[in-house]
């Protein structure tokens, strides 16, 4: 899940890697683009201070998160770990 804002600059910078990472291994995972502002609940449900936050969930539960811009590569090795 990114969670992102539409005025927030460096969301705008992980956009195109989360795309890129959902067109290219969306077989291996689920990949939703969460905008703070309009789903401010779930926002607040999954504890979201900055944008952008990224969680990676197996089975429902999180087992990895990151904030601020994160590079494709870490997350590809964190979505292949996930598959183990």
């Amino acid at each position: 899940m990114d969670f992102y804002a539409d005025w927030c600059g460096p969301c705008r910078l992980q956009a195109p890697i989360f795309e890129e990472l959902a067109r290219d291994h969306g077989d291996k995972a689920e990949f939703k683009e969460i905008n703070v502002d309009k789903e401010g609940d779930l926002a607040i449900e999954k504890g979201i201070m900055v944008v952008p936050t990224i969680i990676l969930e197996k089975d429902g539960k999180e087992i990895q998160r990151w904030m601020g811009v994160t590079a494709k590569e870490e997350l590809i090795k964190a979505i292949n770990k996930a598959q183990d």
